[in-house]
């Protein structure tokens, strides 16, 4: 069997977004307004056709994820452990992006857009704790689907896989099939949207330059450097901290035992391709058993995304902050929750923030070109941001597994470096 031959790099997507960020550049400072006028349009149709997949992709991913875990008593501590462990993770992570983002201000004084030119949205936020938890649960889910009310429709998802999960096998295997199936054709859509992904990021750049001119691109370097920071914060304190407090184990040794794993994750942006490799590293280097291993990091791949969650939060506030809104506690609350939740919802593929963005976007009420333009220009410049964020992903995954497998009485979890 022969190997493949190299993509060339003109097809690598990464490099098709750096050349339509440079061409939609120039095409805004030589048109001008004009250009904004004649190709915004496409830019807000990519960005409808990236929302038209959120619903659908965070409920089948969810459902699916969830549900197939089984059922039975030791699976049900495991699944316990493992839920603890990443809803824990996923706030900590949000956190780091809710700190960094509060200290470095990224959007304050942006020119992204013009906020002057037109009426701000009014941000849909509740007033208190019990008002946020009275919205999470959705009083009609098929009206909470159709209004887009992102944290109603995960909430219901969660528990609607667990509930699967309480079914007898016979019944189970049918509804988790079908939604395994389901979430593979959103994840074939979803791939196929993110393929015109540099024609969108041509149209939202030519705008936002045509209209502003150069001037955000200082806003989005600080931006990058709040993400970069929050990922940082998480993957070098936050994580740690886990595993010695919750697994007594040393983490320059579990770094070092993880390292081939989030080289591939890095270069892959991948998490869910990176799976097979870092299920090897894990028990062969880490030295977690097969049953933790093979359970703990398929659901990981699948519901923990704290690079995402960092991402999410930090760039919810970013857009608030070009918009002109000094939020709240307790909207800054929702927005960390939001980030929580909205990250288990995010498939293990590259480029998954894409979509997982408006999750928070739409908790807060912020929709329309403005918000268009500008999360395009964030999309522009994420691809680094992204990969970094795979590898956090993947190192969050294997400190699961190895505090999970510590808890289970496995001593031998990284004793040493392999």
């Amino acid at each position: 069997m022969t190997d493949s031959p190299p993509v060339p790099w003109y097809r690598r997507l990464h490099w098709q977004v750096l050349l339509a960020m440079a061409l939609g550049a120039s095409t805004g400072a030589l048109f001008g307004e004009a250009a904004a006028v004649r190709v915004g349009w496409i830019g807000d149709l990519f960005m409808s056709l990236l929302r038209m997949v959120i619903v659908p992709l965070v409920f089948t991913s969810i459902v699916s994820g969830v549900s197939s875990v089984g059922g039975g008593r030791s699976i049900g501590r495991l699944f316990g452990k493992t839920l603890g462990y990443y809803v824990l993770s996923s706030f900590m992570a949000a956190m780091a992006g809710l700190l960094v983002v509060n200290l470095i201000r990224p959007g304050v004084g942006a020119r992204i857009v013009d906020t002057e030119a037109e009426e701000l949205p009014t941000l849909e936020t509740p007033d208190s704790p019990v008002e946020l938890l009275l919205g999470i649960v959705p009083e009609n889910v098929v009206l909470a689907a159709a209004d887009a009310d992102m944290l109603a429709i995960i909430f219901f998802c969660i528990v609607f896989g667990a509930a699967t999960t309480t079914l007898p096998a016979r019944t189970r295997v049918v509804v988790t099939d079908l939604f395994e199936a389901l979430f593979h054709t959103m994840m074939a859509l979803t791939s196929g949207i993110i393929r015109f992904l540099p024609i969108g990021v041509f149209a939202l750049i030519a705008r936002m330059v045509g209209t502003t001119g150069f001037d955000a691109f200082q806003s989005l370097a600080k931006y990058a450097l709040a993400v970069g920071a929050g990922v940082t914060i998480h993957f070098l304190v936050s994580l740690p901290l886990l595993l010695f407090l919750l697994g007594r184990i040393r983490p320059w040794i579990h770094f070092a035992n993880m390292r081939e794993a989030l080289l591939i994750a890095f270069s892959t942006s991948s998490s869910g391709a990176t799976l097979p490799v870092t299920m090897s590293v894990v028990e062969e280097k880490v030295g977690t058993s097969n049953t933790v291993a093979s359970f703990v990091l398929p659901m990981g791949a699948t519901i923990n995304m704290d690079g995402t969650a960092v991402f999410e939060c930090v760039g919810a506030l970013f857009i608030t902050q070009a918009l002109g809104f000094d939020l709240s506690v307790m909207q800054q609350a929702t927005v960390v929750l939001t980030a929580l939740l909205a990250s288990i919802g995010a498939a293990a593929v590259p480029s998954a923030g894409l979509v997982v963005i408006f999750i928070v976007l739409e908790a807060i009420g912020l929709r329309g070109p403005d918000v268009n333009v500008i999360v395009g220009s964030m999309l522009a410049i994420d691809r680094p941001l992204d990969m970094y964020r795979t590898a956090v992903n993947v190192f969050s995954d294997s400190c699961g597994a190895a505090i999970i497998a510590r808890s289970e009485g496995e001593d031998a979890v990284d004793t040493e470096i392999r």
